[in-house]
């Protein structure tokens, strides 16, 4: 029998505005890819500029840096956390 997790999905800055929310939490029975954690994540705050934001940030799936890897190669196991980290200005 699966039990279901949940993989948590912190947005911040510009992605934090375009949903609405600071986090998500995505129920799961088993491993993601972070192409289907965006999916998910893009069909709970559908409109707006939201997909587009997320298109643009850099990623973290726990403390590791996703960087220029596919998103459909990236598992996230149940438990984790994926954090959106758009762009931003300053120094």
């Amino acid at each position: 029998m699966n039990e279901t997790q949940v993989i948590r999905v912190r947005y911040w800055a510009a992605a934090r505005s375009a949903a609405g929310v600071a986090e998500d939490a995505l129920d799961t029975t088993g491993p993601l890819t972070l192409a289907e954690v965006v999916a998910a994540a893009v069909a709970r705050h559908p409109g707006g500029r939201f997909a587009d934001v997320l298109a643009v940030c850099s990623v973290l799936v726990g403390d590791r840096p996703v960087g220029s890897r596919e998103p459909g190669s990236v598992v996230v196991e149940p438990g984790a956390t994926v954090e959106f980290l758009p762009p931003f200005a300053g120094g």
